[in-house]
């Protein structure tokens, strides 16, 4: 399943795929793991909230769960054992939690098999028209497009930041991208992935997916889809699976985000906090994969910018959500509606899948730098969209970061 807001939609790999129209998908391809927007946006609230651990690995090595997660469980009327026996299956509204006081996501330790992850090639989509733009006076006309290239193998070497998400939603297992991205709170040491909002939180008529997991540097040797069905979980998943901890999206997304026409798509951005799958070994995942992208809130006017490198890993066809590819293009200026931000735009064949993942360019220190994700594009792929990030971004980020200073 693979997320990119349709522009990119999600697709349930029991289901016939539709012929493509010419609509926008959701980038996020995250095969189920569109719209998974953290439910707080930079509020006071959200700030404040208190920070809840997945698990947490005592002494003996034994992985537990922390109490202030089973009670919050049970506010909801959810048994954490009977949740990692299935329940979470169940998404009754009632049970799809939307707040983002509420956001949930107990580790089920080996759900994330090589088999499962291989298998989730769906993405949350959000279809639009072609044209979308709003405010013709900061609309550039539609870039041309720019045929994705592959990551050379291993793609640690060239992207260690990058790697995919994977989440559940009512519609099945589903795919994103998202970048490691440094912590001001604990600098060296981030645990801190940047992604679309849509990839984590289905937007005003859902609530948060479930059992987010990232995957850095996924399929690092580059292997094909046949060769990925005998593959060991160490060549999958090299750096391991880091499950969210925490996840916020903008008020905006939660508020206002839609499986069609782009809606909030200029506010289509989210941070997880994540944690090791097996437990602390000792090591953050920044430590853990060598590397960590700033983010940059105050990125130049679309003129000065002479281009931007989208890095995802595509799951629509002609893609099959196993390789990581790369667009790189001077960027234009895309407005839905002239009271929301203008969004960046570049040329890209990248489909459903490479939602969420980050867009870089020099920053002001001449270093590679974070400065939006993939939002949105149209279904016959050609061009990606990806928000501006300011303060509502900024917001999010800090906060997150705050929650969890010097852990």
């Amino acid at each position: 399943m693979r997320p990119i807001r349709q522009v990119f939609t999600a697709r349930q790999r029991t289901r016939t795929r539709r012929t493509p129209s010419p609509v926008l998908a959701a980038a996020a391809l995250t095969a189920a793991l569109a719209l998974t927007a953290t439910a707080c946006g930079p509020g006071e609230d959200s700030a404040n909230a208190k920070p809840s651990a997945s698990a947490v690995q005592s002494s003996d090595g034994k992985i537990t769960i922390p109490d202030d997660l089973k009670d919050r469980l049970k506010e909801h009327g959810v048994d954490l054992d009977k949740w990692k026996n299935g329940e979470w299956k169940n998404w009754d509204r009632d049970k799809w939690l939307r707040e983002a006081k509420d956001f949930i996501n107990p580790i089920i330790e080996g759900l994330w098999d090589p088999d499962r992850m291989r298998d989730a090639d769906k993405s949350p989509e959000q279809p639009v028209e072609n044209d979308i733009s709003g405010d013709k006076g900061v609309t550039d006309p539609t870039p041309a497009p720019v045929r994705a290239t592959g990551v050379q193998p291993p793609y640690h070497d060239s992207a260690a930041e990058s790697g995919k998400l994977f989440f559940d939603s009512p519609e099945g297992s589903m795919v994103c991208s998202a970048t490691v991205v440094q912590d001001p709170a604990n600098p060296g040491k981030s645990n801190m992935v940047w992604t679309a909002g849509h990839c984590v939180h289905a937007g005003k008529k859902g609530g948060w997916y479930r059992n987010i997991a990232f995957v850095p540097s996924y399929n690092d040797s580059g292997l094909s889809l046949a060769e990925l069905k005998n593959a060991p979980k160490e060549k999958v998943a090299p750096y391991g699976v880091w499950w969210g901890q925490w996840a916020q999206t903008s008020d905006q997304w939660i508020a206002d985000g839609g499986p069609t026409g782009g809606q909030g798509a200029p506010y289509d951005f989210a941070v997880l906090r994540v944690a090791p799958e097996k437990g602390s070994t000792g090591k953050s995942l920044e430590e853990t994969v060598g590397s960590a992208l700033p983010v940059d809130f105050n990125a130049p006017a679309v003129p000065k910018i002479d281009s931007l490198t989208a890095t995802g890993f595509p799951a629509a066809p002609p893609y099959d959500g196993q390789k990581m590819l790369q667009c790189k293009d001077k960027p234009g200026r895309l407005s839905l509606t002239e009271a929301d931000p203008t969004m960046y735009r570049i040329g890209c064949s990248m489909t459903g899948g490479a939602s969420g993942g980050g867009w870089v360019t020099t920053g002001q220190d001449g270093k590679p730098a974070l400065v939006s994700n993939t939002s949105i594009g149209p279904v016959t792929a050609g061009w990606l969209a990806g928000p501006r990030l300011g303060k509502e971004a900024k917001g999010i980020y800090d906060a997150v970061s705050k929650k969890y200073a010097g852990q």
